[in-house]
């Protein structure tokens, strides 16, 4: 452990936020004795963020905890182009509607997590459309431009890998990094921003923003990344068989949330409680250490507290309730629910449930007798089923039939 001085640092460190700083000491000692205002970046692809964002939206309430100030930065601007980093291939263009659209979608839960208003240390939004949509292109290459390295840019390794792979990386998404440093440059302007934080794909962008801050206004300002997270089996967390795990419970219904957390792996358990709960480090430690069938505890508390925060404490009692209902025989209340016509088969239902993905699928997992109606065993795909009937996808995945 770092000996910092502040408690921003320490708070980060201790619940295993920080993979990278540019300037760790300078950092410490400006938030040791000044409020902070922080920033992180959320581009508008879809109409919700996923719980591969939470970690960014944890530590903006960690940033806020610790006596500082949250800046969310909607990316309108970014978004329009998307971000390249360690992607295979272009992002889909958006159109400005959908972009308005989706920024619009995602806004709403933020204020789950953060305390908004005009204090101090109050949260404040932002949409980089205000500043970005707004640029003249010369003047921008004139006062921007000159401050970049193209050489270095291409020894980021977000660009390295699509070149080395032989992959296109457009004139428009090369141009996206430096448009985020502009965005640092814009909020330290504004805002006295003084730090941005992202994941570690992003040290390459924030780095650039740290050192166009410095360049066109001598102003110090400092970058944090958090680790990569995967799962203990390596594979990249929130990515599940049926998809993303939405944070939106109009893309995600609040019990399928909360069956996320508690199907947690064992070796997962500790990493989730510090990152995405608010539970002290005293308790983080106690849970962790139970083995066996007990461990179940500390998933059942995981699932709570981290439905809690996102959906409600309500929406997790209730969901919690509905899992004992459910695995003890009964049929829960809050169970996913599909309408659907009458007699409709158990084929149609478990692709319309979005247990699974294709009639191919379902019939695999007909096969290997993985599909309950009612808690018995079908192998028909044509199997009839009606209003009220419980169907079981597995161990795990449940809905009914409305």
């Amino acid at each position: 452990m770092t000996n910092y001085q502040s408690d921003l640092l320490r708070l980060l460190e201790k619940r295993g936020y920080i993979h990278q700083l540019t300037d760790a000491e300078g950092l410490d000692a400006m938030a040791a004795k000044q409020v902070i205002p922080g920033y992180i970046g959320f581009d508008p692809t879809a109409p919700s963020l996923h719980v591969g964002h939470l970690v960014s939206i944890m530590m903006l309430r960690q940033l806020q905890r610790a006596g500082h100030k949250p800046i969310v930065l909607m990316g309108g601007g970014t978004g329009k182009i998307g971000d390249p980093s360690f992607k295979d291939e272009a992002r889909k263009l958006l159109t400005t509607d959908l972009i308005a659209e989706n920024v619009a979608s995602i806004k709403n839960v933020f204020s789950r997590f953060l305390k908004f208003g005009d204090g101090p240390t109050d949260a404040i939004m932002v949409d980089n459309a205000d500043w970005l949509d707004r640029l003249e292109y010369i003047p921008f290459l004139r006062d921007i431009g000159q401050h970049f390295s193209v050489n270095r840019m291409l020894s980021f390794d977000s660009v390295k890998m699509r070149l080395d792979r032989e992959q296109s990386l457009s004139f428009l998404e090369f141009n996206y990094m430096i448009l985020q440093a502009y965005d640092f440059l814009e909020l330290s302007r504004r805002a006295e921003c003084r730090l941005q934080m992202g994941g570690s794909d992003q040290w390459g962008n924030i780095v650039n923003g740290i050192e166009l801050a410095r360049r066109v206004d001598g102003t110090q300002v400092f970058g944090l990344t958090t680790p990569l997270l995967t799962n203990t089996d390596g594979t990249k967390m929130g990515k599940t068989v049926g998809g993303a795990v939405w944070l939106n419970e109009n893309q995600l219904s609040h019990y399928d949330y909360w069956q996320f957390w508690r199907n947690t792996a064992d070796g997962d358990v500790y990493n989730r409680l510090r990152l995405f709960t608010d539970l002290p480090m005293e308790e983080v430690d106690r849970l962790s250490s139970l083995q066996g069938a007990e461990i179940n505890e500390a998933k059942l508390i995981l699932a709570n507290e981290a439905t809690a925060l996102c959906r409600g404490r309500e929406a997790a009692e209730a969901a919690a309730q509905t899992a004992a209902a459910t695995f003890s025989g009964g049929a829960g209340a809050d169970l996913p629910t599909v309408a659907l016509a009458d007699a409709v088969t158990v084929l149609a239902a478990v692709v319309a449930l979005g247990f699974a993905s294709s009639n191919k699928e379902v019939r695999r997992k007909l096969e290997e007798g993985a599909i309950r109606v009612n808690g018995e065993v079908t192998k028909d795909p044509h199997h009839a089923l009606n209003a009220g009937d419980k169907v079981s996808f597995g161990a795990k995945k449940h809905g009914m039939i409305g």
